[in-house]
């Protein structure tokens, strides 16, 4: 992962002197990368392996399943654009229906999901948390997909923080209501990297 508050050579179009926004998205290369905004910092991520990719897209699986008519599941890269200097783009998210536009989610999502990678597990954990927190996302959760697998869930308490409610590993169930009916098994989204 990379962060950068000022452009960079090779990133034409982008004004200097001042923080990020989303226009300046639209003038980044299309290499593969993930181009995100924190507070107008530009954050940076190459493009995930397979253990991400096979977990990620096993729970993506398992929620669009899941999902009830009032909702959608997305996966990245989709972004949720709550201002001018904000935009994220989780591996998966659930969203109201009712709040998506063609472009992008203009409001917290009910659910944000990042798989932690080595290059954004840090990222993940704290900036990217914390955003999500200050935007209001309900429910946060955190897919590690070394073996066996460990799921982390953080819910907004009513002074609007995160508290973890559970982390579960390898084959403990998490179920729950929130957004949605779902029981998630970590181990099970990792069948696919076995023979």
């Amino acid at each position: 992962m990379t962060t950068m508050s000022a452009p960079q050579p090779g990133f034409a179009g982008v004004a200097e002197g001042r923080p990020f926004t989303v226009d300046d998205l639209e003038a980044m290369p299309d290499d593969g990368h993930r181009y995100e905004l924190i507070d107008g910092v530009l954050i940076v991520t190459p493009a995930p392996g397979w253990y991400h990719q096979e977990s990620s897209g096993a729970l993506f699986v398992q929620l669009r399943i899941a999902c009830t008519p009032e909702f959608r599941v997305l996966s990245a890269p989709f972004g949720v654009r709550t201002s001018v200097r904000n935009e994220l783009q989780p591996d998966i998210l659930v969203a109201r229906y009712v709040d998506l536009t063609p472009k992008n989610l203009p409001i917290a999502p009910a659910l944000a999901v990042e798989v932690l990678s080595p290059s954004t597990a840090l990222n993940d954990l704290n900036n990217k948390k914390a955003a999500y927190e200050r935007m209001g996302t309900a429910s946060y959760w955190v897919l590690d997909p070394d073996l066996p697998g460990r799921l982390t869930v953080f819910e907004l308490d009513a002074r609007g923080r995160y508290v973890e409610v559970a982390s579960v590993c390898g084959d403990e169930k998490f179920t729950t209501e929130r957004p949605f009916p779902i029981t998630i098994v970590p181990a099970r989204l990792l069948d696919g990297l076995r023979p």
